[in-house]
């Protein structure tokens, strides 16, 4: 089969499009051919090994531990592991795999459900890691109630555009903060407010939040408190530095230690995709209450561009990879 594949950590132009084996799956694992996968940050992580860290984490420490990357993935069931009882050849399926940057990828069955029949592959294959970041967010750590008031920070990024409408959906005011030429779009998501960054300081308009979400900056605590109520909740999701070792992540533990002792609740969380929550986008999808906003596509062999394109800061949603 067709994959992109890395021997080593490093920016996108050591990417090769190479013929390697078909993967072999477990028992509780599923073969798919590939049709589209979306593209986000941590895949620029995984292969750049940036911050340090991550290669800690198991993904490999002198080189990566998987040589195809990619995570989301949408696709068509050609076999099916002993133990998996859900799918079936043929089912069209979207969710996480392993190495998702090629013609077919494994994946787990509990990380998988039925693609909604009102999406293409491409639109399907932009919702798991965003989609699914964005809802644990906002209902988990962010406990978002009706009627309240929630600032997106990065809302037309990829976990942006699905925070927006989450939230919209979950009965809360939204206010959107991008740059000016993505207001039209955060606007288009249902945003009841947008902030355009480059004219106007969230934290300085007097508007106070009980949710903010910050995923696309790199704000200091002390203008997030500002922009809270006094026991309002701060919830980062991304904000990124170019350090090798700590990468933003120093802010994501100064918020967890100050929140132990301020009124306001502080502090960030990791993302996990299961087949439960995956069924939640699916639901909203098709209540169209949830529409995955893609970008720009790219074929297999222009991935490193499409990394390229999020890793620049130019998406307005999702990117996505089809094959």
């Amino acid at each position: 089969m067709k994959a992109i594949v890395q021997d080593r950590f490093g920016p996108a132009d050591g990417l090769e499009l190479r013929d390697i084996e078909t993967p072999e799956i477990g028992a509780s694992e599923v073969l798919v051919r590939v049709h589209a996968a979306g593209v986000d940050r941590g895949v620029w992580h995984v292969m750049t090994g940036l911050p340090y860290p991550i290669r800690l984490a198991g993904y490999g420490f002198r080189a990566p531990k998987q040589g195809v990357p990619g995570t989301d993935l949408a696709g068509v069931v050609t076999a099916v592991g002993t133990d998996v009882t859900r799918f079936a050849p043929g089912d069209e399926v979207f969710g996480t795999g392993i190495g998702t940057y090629a013609e077919f990828a494994r994946a787990r069955e509990d990380q998988l459900a039925a693609k909604p029949a009102t999406l293409s592959f491409e639109s399907a294959a932009a919702l798991p890691v965003s989609g699914v970041t964005a809802l644990q967010a906002l209902r988990d750590r962010g406990a978002v109630q009706p009627g309240e008031h929630v600032l997106v920070i990065g809302a037309s990024g990829g976990v942006g555009t699905f925070a927006v409408q989450l939230a919209k959906s979950f009965g809360a005011q939204v206010t959107g903060v991008c740059s000016t030429t993505k207001v039209d779009l955060v606007r288009s998501l249902g945003a009841d407010h947008v902030v355009d960054y480059n004219r106007e300081d969230f934290a300085a308009t007097g508007t106070r939040y009980d949710l903010i979400l910050d995923i696309g900056g790199n704000a200091s605590l002390s203008r997030l408190r500002r922009a809270l109520t006094p026991k309002g909740r701060l919830v980062i999701v991304g904000g990124e530095t170019s350090g090798k070792w700590l990468g933003g992540s120093d802010r994501q533990v100064r918020a967890m230690i100050l929140s132990m002792f301020v009124s306001q609740k502080l502090g960030t969380f990791i993302a996990s995709v299961t087949r439960e929550d995956l069924l939640v986008l699916a639901q909203l999808v098709e209540a169209g209450q949830l529409t995955p906003a893609v970008d720009r596509t790219f074929a297999l062999v222009e991935a490193p561009k499409a990394i390229g394109h999020v890793e620049a800061g130019h998406a307005r949603g999702k990117v996505v990879v089809t094959i």
